[in-house]
């Protein structure tokens, strides 16, 4: 994603390749849900239309992460691990002060730092690499092995929460949710905690090794794993919708969407298998890809954390066209504390389904161009700040 680094040999184009229109097509579906936070219409629901609008996009987030540290795999196989290190280091830090300043705002258009800051997803990849910083230096094997642990014994931090009082840290890396910094500082909403991402992450860096393999072999491997895992969520997920009771605001749901509704904040073993295994399965497809579509989401892919610096404050401000379109004046409730805390929606606000795809289509549309344009200045100045762009 966004926070993604790039490997430049020639001998790995192809394969970089494969992962630049991953990274394009999760950076396009991701501005589908972002377009969904200022239509007013809820994140799910019975609805198939209104479901769906936001499953597809539960893919985002995981293969950011994933990817994220399969690139910095690809970007070491050229650097000493110290020097890989201190990237990491210092991305890290990067995209932190990024999401609690530039990002923040973009997605608020209020400066009210002292009643809401977000912990989003862009703040989470930066202490992920942060921690990775010296993870680094372990073996592929150890790094995919701790991955794993994490990911999939996760729940035994909860006991150990219970018992341990450490106030909201435990929130920023286990539970998300909402705490107050200090008895007066502001409301901090952790959208994602640390806690699976930085196994995801770890366990992506791993998959580097993957990639280094003959084409064959490569893509032989991407999809056993990946039908592994899908094949691991349909069995595992199935059993649970039929012996295990429905949560209660999933009992109007038919049994495909309890199947397919997934926890995510923290994210479940369940919604990692379900998203990580389609998205490697994938690649060795994505390695095939021809023409324009192909060509439009390795741009994207080439630019990830333009994009996103890009994308918030497009679709921001086309919602407040279209409210002043709608509406005579743009609508206070677009300057509320989005995406974790704003006010409740305005009577008469929310948008349709075909409104809010027609602004996605917009704004993705409109953001080729500059993307394109970076693409290239990417490719001919290597380094610098445009390295942490």
């Amino acid at each position: 994603m966004a926070v993604a680094v790039e490997q430049a040999t020639a001998p790995r184009a192809s394969r970089i390749g494969s992962l630049d229109i991953v990274r394009g097509a999760v950076m396009v579906l991701m501005a589908i849900d972002h377009v969904r936070v200022y239509s007013g219409l809820p994140a799910g629901g019975p609805a198939a239309g209104i479901f769906f609008t936001r499953w597809v996009t539960h893919f985002c987030a995981p293969a950011f992460v994933f990817l994220a540290g399969t690139s910095a795999f690809l970007y070491g196989r050229t650097r000493t691990t110290r020097e890989l290190s201190r990237y990491l280091l210092k991305r890290g830090a990067w995209l932190v002060v990024l999401e609690l300043t530039v990002i923040r705002v973009a997605w608020t258009f209020n400066l009210d730092f002292a009643h809401y800051m977000l912990l989003g997803v862009i703040w989470m990849i930066g202490v992920c690499m942060i921690v990775m910083a010296p993870l680094v230096r372990l073996s592929t094997k150890s790094l995919a092995a701790f991955g794993l642990v994490v990911v999939f014994a996760q729940n035994l931090l909860a006991p150990i929460a219970r018992t341990v009082t450490l106030g909201a840290v435990w929130q920023v890396i286990y539970f998300g949710g909402v705490f107050r910094l200090g008895e007066q500082g502001p409301r901090v909403a952790v959208l994602y905690s640390i806690v699976p991402w930085i196994g995801v992450m770890a366990v992506g860096y791993a998959f580097g090794e993957i990639l280094e393999k003959d084409s064959a072999e490569r893509r032989s491997l991407c999809l056993r794993i990946g039908l592994a895992a899908t094949a691991a969520f349909v069995i595992v997920g199935s059993a649970v919708v039929i012996l295990g009771p429905p949560a209660p605001a999933a009992r109007s749901m038919p049994a495909l969407f309890r199947l397919l509704n997934q926890q995510k904040y923290p994210a479940s073993q369940l919604f990692l298998l379900m998203t990580l295994g389609p998205t490697v399965a994938l690649l060795p497809a994505a390695e095939r890809m021809r023409g324009r579509l192909a060509a439009a989401l390795a741009t994207f892919g080439r630019v990830p954390f333009f994009y996103y610096l890009l994308h918030i404050p497009a679709i921001h401000a086309a919602a407040v066209v279209v409210s002043a379109i709608r509406e005579g004046r743009p609508n206070a409730w677009l300057f509320g504390n989005h995406p974790m805390m704003p006010p409740p929606v305005p009577p008469g606000y929310t948008w349709s389904l075909a409104l809010l795809y027609f602004v996605f289509a917009f704004v993705v549309g409109l953001l080729y161009v500059p993307c394109a344009w970076f693409a290239g200045v990417k490719a001919r100045h290597r380094g610098g700040l445009v390295g942490y762009l």
